[in-house]
């Protein structure tokens, strides 16, 4: 949060980020799961900055769209001079055709610099999407990290000759399950900076779709964990 505690901050969560990497190499050295976390710090660092450079208004394409609206004055002064409406008072056709012209041409330049004031949104808004993207392919590839750590299975001492090795004891699998969870919380942080930095509509839907899909497969995780726990019950009362 910044000082103010209404603002996430990006370093921040990067450095939650980092911790939690040098947790990861502890507890599992030689885990893919640490370098999947080494990624997304990659990543965190490229969104934080993007997030931020996207919050900045592109003073180019506003100065084009000021440029455009003051042509498009000027060619609706010269249209009317051109005219020469005290000439035609008496001609109601002729003023009718020149109040057309008049018309058209303030569409067509009012149409130009609406084109480019939301060419800007739209671009900004396309680099969001891919941003979340990418983060969205995180989450699914945590998410296969953890797949696999069935607590019925892992901690299931019943295994047949070409069952794979499982070595994680209860609290080891906790603890890699819990660190699968905080990742996939923080991705949702990540995807919640451009939804502050752009208050988009479209960007803000992407974002909260963002928060519920790593909410969901955390919650996913946090079933093993509760499940963990039954099993270790039951071994205990078992003795």
């Amino acid at each position: 949060m910044s000082g103010n505690y209404q603002q996430l901050s990006a370093d921040h969560i990067i450095a939650t980020l980092e911790k939690l990497h040098a947790r990861i190499l502890a507890r599992f050295p030689e885990s893919g799961l640490g370098r999947v976390c080494a990624e997304l710090i990659e990543t965190a660092c490229a969104s934080a900055a993007e997030a931020a450079e996207l919050a900045r208004p592109n003073y180019l394409w506003r100065g084009a769209a000021a440029a455009l609206a003051l042509a498009g004055l000027i060619a609706q002064i010269a249209a009317f001079r051109f005219l020469h409406l005290e000439r035609i008072e008496g001609s109601a056709p002729e003023l009718l055709q020149g109040l057309e012209a008049a018309v058209s041409l303030l569409i067509l330049f009012g149409s130009a610099v609406w084109f480019v004031l939301t060419l800007e949104e739209r671009v900004k808004r396309q680099r969001v999407l891919d941003a979340l993207h990418r983060l969205r392919s995180l989450a699914h590839v945590i998410d296969m990290h953890q797949l696999t750590k069935d607590p019925t299975i892992v901690l299931d001492a019943q295994k047949t000759s070409v069952s794979p090795d499982r070595t994680m004891s209860h609290f080891e699998l906790t603890r890699y399950l819990d660190y699968c969870s905080e990742m996939l919380a923080l991705i949702g942080k990540l995807a919640a900076l451009y939804g502050e930095r752009m208050r988009d509509g479209v960007v803000i839907e992407a974002v909260n779709d963002m928060e519920n899909l790593t909410t969901g497969l955390g919650r996913k995780i946090w079933q093993k964990i509760t499940l963990i726990g039954v099993l270790e019950e039951r071994g205990a009362g078992s003795e």
